[in-house]
């Protein structure tokens, strides 16, 4: 809208059937988001406006809520949930921290999605080959967009951490800074969209599929997560001797109580799932451990003021409201039923059978249609509709025949 209908206030309307559109562009039955389909109030967060810095004609982005023209906001918006959760989060006096972890891939711009996208050419005119993991050189040639996306960072207010090359091809990771769960989940999606802006003006393309290329490491965008009670500030997972508390444990608790029913929510397409049938570092089971990459829950080496819970289940394509949100959500859910969770695993380990969690799409949904947990927690008309966009993603890649197949199977008797 124009500057000046934003500044008079004039409210922002939109149909509600947006907010269940699947990423082909199609909509589910009207059923599931309202037979009229009518308007939801777009309600602008007064913090999360801002002055895009890589736009050359002047332009704003306001980050919005969706509400019901009644007032309350939207059951099927992923923001709106995620402030529900917190919600329920400080009627119990508490107030949940989070960091994100994000990892993304730069690459040469792919103009034929039927080949392989490869990384740019360098400064000594060669593209990677991917043995520049945790390197601080410089020859990939990227120092001019990098340079562009921590200026356009600072401008937005984005607090960095650190910034990495990582394990894959043209691979990189940021850590934001730890905070409130509704900022952080603001600033992934701000800095997600940053960097698809930025990367085309310096005619590269950002890619954040958690398994853009084959056999290399895909994307993940861990969640690391604590718990604070609000009225003293301290983290509420350690005791005045430093030593874990029950509520540390009914929260990890929670987590492996709903990682098999939310998996769906965390690894929200196709792809999510050829990342975690690699499971080094990407693990796809709801073990909990002390430092070891190889669990789904890790708990970091760490201070006692700083003990956390790190998810590693999500990936870089997840919608980081949502994931934040079920994440968290599960971790309540432990504390308010005081739920145990399983014994810490060291080492190599086996997953047990009630740990593992769904290995594709197509299973997690089946599992997120049986879960009444994720209905007492996001409510009957979001996880229906959710299930039925996702079903319908689901349905368009089987209309599709892979180059594999082609390969492989048409010569077979």
């Amino acid at each position: 809208m124009t500057a000046e209908g934003f500044l008079e206030g004039r409210r922002l309307q939109l149909a509600r059937g947006v907010l269940l559109q699947c990423i082909m562009g199609g909509y589910p039955p009207a059923r599931f988001y309202g037979s009229d389909d009518g308007d939801l109030a777009l309600i602008a967060e007064p913090g999360q406006i801002h002055r895009l810095p890589w736009s050359d004609e002047p332009r704003a982005l306001a980050i919005c809520d969706a509400d019901e023209l009644t007032g309350e906001s939207s059951s099927l918006s992923t923001r709106g949930q995620l402030k529900a959760v917190i919600a329920r989060y400080a009627a119990r006096g508490l107030a949940p921290v989070v960091a994100t972890e994000l990892e993304f891939f730069v690459f040469a711009p792919n103009t034929d999605p039927t080949q392989p996208f490869r990384p740019p050419v360098g400064l000594d005119g060669r593209r990677e080959d991917g043995l520049s993991a945790f390197s601080v050189s410089s020859n990939n040639g990227l120092r001019p967009f990098f340079s562009e996306v921590y200026k356009c960072m600072a401008a937005l207010g984005l607090p960095r951490d650190t910034f990495m090359h990582e394990m894959g091809v043209s691979q990189f990771e940021i850590n934001l800074l730890h905070g409130d769960p509704l900022l952080l989940a603001d600033q992934t999606f701000l800095f997600k969209h940053l960097l698809k802006e930025v990367a085309l003006k310096h005619g590269l393309t950002v890619v954040c599929m958690a398994k853009p290329l084959a056999h290399t490491p895909g994307s993940s965008m861990h969640i690391h997560q604590s718990v604070v009670d609000i009225a003293t500030g301290k983290n509420v997972f350690s005791d005045n001797h430093g030593e874990p508390t029950a509520m540390f444990r009914h929260f990890i608790g929670g987590q492996q109580a709903g990682m098999a029913d939310f998996t769906a929510l965390f690894a929200p397409n196709v792809n999510s799932y050829q990342r975690l049938c690699h499971p080094y570092a990407s693990p796809n089971n709801a073990c909990w451990s002390h430092d070891n990459r190889a669990a789904g829950l890790r708990i970091p080496a760490s201070a006692p003021v700083a003990r956390r819970v790190e998810n590693r289940l999500p990936g870089a394509d997840a919608n980081p409201y949502l994931a934040i949100a079920a994440s968290l959500a599960a971790g309540l859910h432990g504390i308010e039923h005081e739920l145990e969770p399983s014994e810490a695993i060291q080492g190599e380990f086996e997953v047990p059978d009630n740990l593992s969690l769904p290995c594709t799409l197509h299973a997690a949904l089946e599992r997120l249609k049986r879960s009444q947990l994720a209905r007492e927690l996001f409510g009957q008309e979001f996880i229906e509709g959710y299930i039925a966009s996702k079903t319908m993603e689901l349905t368009s890649f089987f209309d599709e025949i892979t180059p594999w197949e082609r390969r492989v199977l048409a010569a077979q008797a």
